[in-house]
């Protein structure tokens, strides 16, 4: 059984980003990028099938541009045995991604795809969710176990009033939540492997996707930032100031 995981390079967690002078954006030129955190737990929750003899192969995709070619390497160092990149300098939004991701599926078929719950960037959570309806696959979202039994998935998902385990047939889409697993530690044997491992490169007009934009940004800004705390002498103190000054009450 064939693993579709598709991965997105991000800005990397640790930085602090800055919004552009124009408000147009983030500024992400000369600032560390790095794969989604989620997307690093589905490439690692892939290869653990792998090495669980569930699964055959395991398949990295990227769409955005030629950088995210690291981000492919890295996912092969992690254990992927290929990867495909969808080459594109225009913006991706979900929509277009999935619509992208579902000509891959259709081209390779595979057993299950594996991709992480959001991207850290833009926190859409959507690409999961909109595949799985245009490939009318079943889905289960924010898992945090996977299992592969009698050719189902048993998929234990976090939920608000706390968790629930569903059994999905496949091929199906599974989004994961930070505690399915925790990634390995990329060795320097495996990034030299890495980039011997094959890379396909296709453009979006190669798969036949039109990947215009539908949705236009008209301004991002910084939150504002909070003041400093005040102390209160006592219960009334407190209650006056809810009351008048935070006006919560």
């Amino acid at each position: 059984m064939k693993v579709l995981v598709p991965v997105k390079r991000v800005v990397d967690y640790n930085v602090k980003v800055r919004v552009k002078s124009d408000n147009s954006g983030v500024d992400i030129a000369n600032v560390k990028m790095s794969m989604n955190p989620f997307d690093e737990i589905a490439i690692e929750e892939a290869v653990r099938l792998r090495e669980k003899g569930v699964v055959t192969e395991v398949i990295a995709v990227s769409c955005g541009v030629a950088q995210c070619q690291e981000t492919l390497r890295t996912a092969m160092a992690i254990g992927a045995d290929r990867a495909i990149l969808v080459e594109s300098t225009a913006e991706l939004q979900p929509l277009a991604v999935a619509k992208l991701l579902k000509v891959l599926v259709d081209k390779e078929q595979p057993g299950l795809i594996i991709l992480g719950k959001q991207a850290i960037d833009d926190d859409c959570n959507q690409t999961g969710q909109m595949l799985a309806a245009l490939c009318d696959l079943p889905q289960a979202t924010f898992a945090s176990k996977v299992e592969i039994i009698d050719g189902k998935a048993s998929v234990t998902r976090e939920v608000d009033g706390g968790s629930e385990t569903l059994s999905i047939s496949l091929p199906a889409v599974i989004t994961t939540d930070l505690r399915l697993n925790e990634p390995r530690y990329v060795t320097l044997p495996n990034i030299m492997k890495a980039k011997k491992k094959q890379l396909d490169v296709f453009k979006p007009e190669d798969l036949g996707v039109d990947v215009t934009p539908h949705i236009k940004t008209l301004k991002v800004s910084e939150p504002p930032k909070r003041s400093a705390g005040v102390k209160v002498a006592d219960v009334a103190a407190l209650v006056d100031k809810l009351k008048n000054e935070a006006k919560v009450i």
